[in-house]
């Protein structure tokens, strides 16, 4: 009730157009106190809290880094705990043959040159047109046209799906899933469905932003997907429960890591 009565105060006072440069100022400031758009460095991000709190705590964890980029969060996992296995799924052609040069030294981590989706087949993977891989690159074209406002070249991928997978190399447990693809993070649980049924997969780290207009995935569909588990937002020093589920604090379409773990 204090802090109903104290709100009213403020937006009798504050909510008139002298002070919408300051209101900015404060919503922006209270984003990233909330975790949303701290993306400078992974100390800022909560990454490395989360790597070096969890994985450390696990005894010869799993690790899936989809969309693994050129390597360096798999790396990263590997600092955090030498006896981790990660597997690490890039579609990029150009991008994956830097992920090999940069993790060759590194037995622990599995290149795999495909994207994770719903379902096995090929897609279309858009980049900047005449790059040589970024950490852009998207299964929506939109990502390329509209979000960065760019034009963009085309490459043919395959896709495998992370349950067949898993059962064709004999994965009995994931200690962790981390899904960074520019939007296509949803299809990506979507291909996990026997996996997280069977609540063989103990945490999943996604990347949920203004990509998700494009491909048009509300927070709310990972909140329906993923019923057994709890939602939090990463921060600096932990994690900050994201629940119950409310669109005006949920569906905050900007850079943020979300961490999802079972209720029990």
């Amino acid at each position: 009730m204090i802090g109903s009565a104290l709100l009213d105060i403020y937006a009798f006072l504050f909510s008139r157009r002298r002070f919408r440069k300051i209101n900015n100022l404060l919503f922006h400031a209270s984003l990233r106190g909330l975790g949303v758009l701290n993306y400078k460095n992974d100390i800022v991000s909560g990454e490395h809290h989360l790597l070096t709190q969890y994985l450390t705590s696990c005894q010869n964890p799993t690790v899936f880094d989809v969309g693994a980029n050129e390597g360096s969060y798999s790396t990263g996992i590997c600092t955090a705990n030498n006896n981790a296995q990660v597997f690490a799924f890039e579609p990029h052609p150009v991008t994956y043959k830097r992920l090999l040069a940069y993790t060759s030294r590194t037995k622990n981590i599995t290149p795999i040159n495909a994207a994770c989706g719903s379902s096995v087949g090929q897609l279309i993977l858009y980049d900047y047109a005449g790059s040589t891989g970024t950490e852009h690159a998207s299964l929506y074209a939109g990502v390329i046209e509209d979000i960065h406002k760019s034009t963009s070249d085309r490459h043919t991928v395959d896709v495998i799906d992370l349950d067949t997978f898993a059962s064709d190399h004999g994965i009995l447990l994931i200690h962790l899933l981390k899904i960074d693809t520019e939007g296509h993070e949803l299809e990506v649980l979507k291909g996990a469905v026997s996996l997280l049924r069977e609540k063989r997969i103990l945490a999943i780290q996604f990347e949920f932003n203004e990509m998700n207009v494009v491909s048009r995935v509300f927070f709310k569909d990972f909140c329906d997907l993923l019923p057994n588990y709890r939602f939090y937002r990463m921060l600096r020093d932990g994690l900050a429960p994201v629940d119950p589920y409310s669109p005006l604090l949920c569906e905050l379409f900007a850079f943020q890591n979300i961490v999802a773990l079972p209720k029990n």
